[in-house]
């Protein structure tokens, strides 16, 4: 994964930055995670999977995806203020949904998770890991990027429109075992501005 500068806090900042993860990150990386999900997603996620939480195990499978990752193109990126922690985002290359064509606007990169640990909100962090990857993905030649998102996570949303993105159309039902979430895609094109939003591809 070739990095361009990543981004520093406001007025150049060392305090508030994002930088490439490392295998030493997993511990924390897991205890955002599992912070981000008891806070914000409570509601959303099925009682056990919180509740059940194992630290040892999803240490392990963060250091695993920061030192071994799939493909070079899998990557993940911490956000970091005044040395703690606060946030991350997972990515790499997405998968076609059932029926669905490949892009006309080239390469796809799918986040498969962007989170800021609810007591470290509305500082930039979530914006400042959007837009490293973004660099990221720029520099591996990436065009669009997308995120799947529960319908019900009108936070994240509200966060991804005001960045520039939409929704394109795409929705699945991801089954949990215990319940269905029904999830929406979003996207934004790289190189063009603010994606536009496509329902022909609805489902």
């Amino acid at each position: 994964m070739d990095l361009p500068p990543l981004r520093p806090g406001p007025s150049g900042s060392a305090e508030a930055s994002v930088r490439p993860a490392s295998p030493t990150d997993a511990a924390e990386i897991a205890r955002v995670q599992v912070a981000t999900w008891r806070t914000a997603y409570r509601t959303v996620l099925p009682a056990a999977v919180l509740d059940d939480w194992d630290d040892a195990a999803a240490t392990a499978a963060w250091r695993a995806a920061v030192a071994t990752p799939p493909t070079p193109a899998h990557g993940v990126l911490v956000a970091e203020e005044s040395g703690t922690l606060v946030g991350f985002t997972a990515f790499g290359p997405a998968e076609l949904t059932d029926g669905e064509q490949p892009s006309g606007e080239g390469p796809t990169a799918e986040i498969a998770t962007l989170l800021v640990e609810p007591r470290w909100g509305r500082r930039g962090h979530g914006s400042r890991l959007l837009a490293a990857l973004a660099d990221v993905a720029r520099v591996d030649g990436v065009a669009r990027l997308q995120i799947w998102l529960p319908e019900s996570d009108r936070v994240t949303a509200g966060f991804l429109a005001s960045a520039g993105w939409a929704r394109d159309g795409w929705v699945r039902a991801l089954d949990t075992g215990t319940t269905t979430i029904r999830e929406v895609r979003w996207h934004t094109l790289l190189n063009e501005g603010p994606a536009d939003t496509d329902e022909r591809g609805a489902q």
